[in-house]
């Protein structure tokens, strides 16, 4: 991999997904689009998605690497997310408001309580939020993001507004953060973590970006242009990998970088 290369992305349909995806999916049969996937390679172990939501995603946490290799055979999940279009009155969740304990999480979640018990934080376009295996999380609806995880796909749901999907009651309270976050607000890029380091890339004309220590993700946020002679439109996920040469970018635009640490 001399030179970028440009991910294949895999479109995922969803109860809660939203067929206004475009410019970042085409989706001329206005299917309900959920989450749109683009796996890396084995040396950059991260996935990369946008999400697309029209209605309120379900309560959910995920594992840290010792849990999830224990009862998963996974890594755990670490991600972020990059807020890129949000409506009025647009929330997410991250963690809870109070400390509670793993029985009150238990009856919050069978009787939709929970939802009262989460820390509720306005999302808007050009937010960044972090959150760390075990924290309890949930997307609202109307919103547009870019998600950089861990390679990984163990979720384990609390909590689905009486969709009829499986609860994960016993593993999500092993492994939920019972306790506020210390942090409860949108935080600034960069992001930095013991998984990967994400960054924020605008170009306006061109830029030469340098040859990368690791393997390292270009992921096309707005506009177009070319990356080492090749267009790029938004909605798409380059890789290039570690010492490849430096290449130029040309066009307006705006990335996320994002390398595995």
């Amino acid at each position: 991999m001399k030179i970028p290369v440009r991910l294949s992305s895999t479109p995922h349909e969803k109860v809660w997904g939203s067929p206004a995806t475009e410019p970042w999916h085409r989706n001329p049969e206005g299917r309900k689009i959920g989450e749109v996937w683009f796996a890396a390679s084995e040396a950059a172990p991260l996935l990369v998605k946008f999400l697309f939501t029209s209605e309120n995603l379900s309560v959910q946490v995920h594992p840290d690497d010792e849990y999830a290799r224990k009862h998963e055979n996974s890594r755990g999940k670490t991600e972020m997310w990059h807020i890129l279009q949000a409506e009025r009155d647009a929330k997410i969740a991250l963690g809870l408001r109070t400390r509670i304990t793993p029985e009150r999480l238990r009856e919050a979640s069978l009787s939709g309580e929970i939802m009262d018990l989460l820390n509720w934080v306005p999302a808007q376009p050009g937010d960044t939020f972090f959150i760390p295996a075990g924290t309890i999380h949930a997307i609202g609806a109307g919103i547009v993001l870019c998600e950089v995880q861990q390679l990984s796909d163990v979720t384990y749901r609390l909590y689905d507004y009486g969709r009829p999907r499986e609860l994960h009651l016993e593993k999500a309270m092993d492994v939920s953060h019972l306790e506020p976050r210390s942090e409860n607000a949108a935080r600034e890029l960069p992001v930095e973590s013991a998984y990967f380091r994400t960054e924020r890339l605008k170009v306006e004309g061109s830029a030469i970006a340098p040859t990368p220590l690791a393997n390292t993700l270009y992921i096309a946020l707005e506009g177009e242009g070319t990356i080492a002679g090749n267009p790029f439109a938004a909605g798409e996920a380059w890789e290039v990998s570690a010492g490849a040469p430096s290449f130029e970018i040309t066009g307006s635009a705006v990335f996320l970088t994002t390398y595995p640490r």
